[in-house]
């Protein structure tokens, strides 16, 4: 058996090695046959072989051509994570807790380090933070928050109901004092047997979601602290944050020097994490410091320069955009001075007042007459403001002087176009008789404290947050005619009390418009403030980052970092 194999085997080997000879034989003959044999009639078809080298090194060449030209369609520039993004701001830093943000420089670093129950959207409407629902009962005096699962402070520990319950407690305290007391006025909160924090409102208050845009403070770091002296708590140095970033580093300023704040990340924020890996605000104290700074390449962006400062800006690395603000600019009267306590008097100035001049120290806003805006509520009537008339205006406030000089202070804070508003107001009231003194406050808690709680003024040239919704009664209602409220005028009547409750508590649109109707014709005959002019932000950035929507309805300025976890400096090529 094992012989047989060994046979087939050796034959199966000599007719493949008889094979191999073969086809090597005939390969031999074939390259033979049609290669060398044949070089000698190259020169017969030379001229074809060259065409057709010609054409094919052509179509090779094209071909690298497209790809070279045309390589760009087929790659995208998108930004990508890490990077500084550095945004330059006035105003000092007296305290990082955010219930004491004033300047500018503090709600910027408020708005990033903090998050807030609801926050407004770029659409204008209120929509959640911390909140993962927020619901109203049907006579809108009760007003049920969930927060959402699994939220921590920025050093890991939990954010809860207490921290809430904390925060709101705060801001109901007088001896706290903060900004945002107006926003709980009457509001009692509680927690109930399904683990749900209720607002118990005493009047009803339609869009009270909104009031709820305040930041929240963690209890297990201030819960042993004094409410008095809040504000001195290490926390104000080194607060435990909430928000998209935390403190990381601080190279502090003095009155030569600008300080920064650097921000890092915040790896417990609730949503996903910045692109950026830090977000830095650096602090100056004038625009012309701010101006030298963008043409320097030192800041990737800031909200502290106006339309007409573009000149300033050399090169073309920077964009401009500009998006209106639901704000608005007043000229307020405190309704309590001797001198002012006349609705005679309010008027005739208003009268002789040439708002058309005033408002020209504003350049690019619009201008503003009422406290409402058609982008809150569109009313079928609004009253008559009268005419200018600078010599029936004389008549009647010397009239209502009997000749006598009275002196006017007229105090502003040195924000946007407030300071050039106000000399031009200086102006024409002096035009009017008045003997005028201005001052102009830099925007902290002492300017607060000690003029707006106690009315140090005559008149106040002031910026106020009108709202993405129409809400007057901060302002205008009596109840908020205090050192702790928003009724910068002093502003007393109890028919426009009833109206702003009301129109306040109401869900029947038609309803609320009578009411504000009614309300602007007691506010026109009462005088208790001139509108100036509605603000607008302007944001100057490097054309290499990305920053807030351009199609953003922004309420307050400081709502452009609601997408910030998206802003981004660092660019690659797919």
């Amino acid at each position: 058996m094992a012989r047989t194999k060994k046979k087939r085997g050796q034959k199966f080997l000599n007719r493949f090695s008889r094979a191999s000879i073969k086809v090597s034989r005939e390969g031999k003959e074939h390259i033979r046959e049609n290669i060398f044999q044949r070089v000698s009639h190259v020169k017969n078809v030379r001229l074809l072989i060259f065409e057709w080298g010609f054409l094919v090194t052509a179509l090779i060449l094209l071909a690298l051509a497209q790809a070279f030209w045309f390589g760009d369609s087929y790659a995208e520039d998108v930004f990508t994570t890490d990077g500084t993004y550095t945004e330059a701001t006035i105003g000092e830093v007296n305290s990082l807790n955010p219930l004491f943000a004033i300047t500018n420089s503090e709600e910027v670093l408020s708005k990033l380090m903090f998050s807030t129950i609801t926050a407004v959207d770029y659409s204008g409407h209120v929509g959640n933070q911390l909140a993962k629902s927020v619901t109203a009962s049907e006579d809108g005096k009760k007003w049920t928050v969930v927060l959402r699962e699994g939220l921590k402070w920025s050093d890991g520990e939990p954010l809860t109901n207490e921290d809430v319950l904390f925060t709101v407690g705060l801001l109901k305290n007088p001896a706290v004092n903060t900004i945002y007391d107006a926003n709980m006025a009457g509001v009692e909160l509680s927690e109930n047997e399904k683990g749900e924090l209720v607002f118990s409102l005493s009047t009803a208050y339609a869009d009270f979601s909104s009031a709820l845009d305040i930041p929240i403070v963690p209890k297990h770091v201030l819960g042993d602290s004094e409410p008095k002296n809040l504000i001195e708590n290490s926390f104000s140095t080194t607060p435990v944050t909430s928000g998209p970033f935390m403190l990381n580093a601080v190279q502090q300023g003095t009155r030569d020097k600008n300080g920064t704040y650097y921000l890092a990340a915040n790896p417990n924020y609730y949503q996903n994490p910045p692109l950026l890996s830090s977000f830095a605000v650096r602090i100056y104290h004038n625009k012309e410091e701010i101006e030298g700074a963008v043409n320097a390449g030192l800041v990737t962006a800031t909200a502290e320069l106006a339309s007409p400062d573009a000149d300033k800006i050399a090169g073309s690395n920077f964009l401009q955009k500009d998006s209106s603000v639901d704000s608005g600019a007043f000229a307020f009267f405190n309704t309590e001075r001797p001198a002012l306590e006349s609705e005679k008097m309010r008027s005739a100035i208003r009268q002789g007042l040439n708002m058309e001049k005033i408002r020209s120290a504003a350049p690019g806003t619009e201008k503003l007459d009422f406290p409402l805006l058609d982008t809150q509520i569109q009313l079928d009537k609004y009253p008559e403001l009268g005419e200018y008339n600078l010599g029936e205006a004389k008549k009647t406030i010397s009239e209502l002087t009997k000749d006598e000089k009275v002196s006017l202070n007229v105090a502003t804070v040195n924000s946007g176009y407030l300071p050039a508003v106000t000399d031009v107001l200086a102006e024409e009231l002096r035009s009017l008789g008045f003997e005028v003194n201005t001052s102009v406050y830099e925007e902290n808690q002492e300017f607060v404290s000690n003029v707006v709680s106690h009315r140090g003024y005559d008149i106040l040239v002031y910026s106020i947050e009108l709202g993405a919704e129409p809400d007057l009664m901060p302002y205008f209602h009596s109840s908020q005619a205090s050192s702790t409220g928003l009724n910068l005028s002093n502003y007393k009547n109890p028919l426009v009390n009833d109206l702003l409750l009301g129109a306040r508590g109401t869900m029947d649109e038609a309803l609320r418009k009578k009411k504000y109707q009614t309300f602007l014709e007691y506010w026109v005959e009462d005088a208790p403030a001139i509108g100036i002019y509605q603000p607008n932000l302007t944001y100057f950035y490097n054309r290499n980052a990305r920053t807030f929507r351009d199609d953003a309805r922004l309420e307050t300025a400081l709502d452009r970092f609601v997408d910030v976890t998206n802003w981004a400096v660092n660019k690659t090529t797919k």
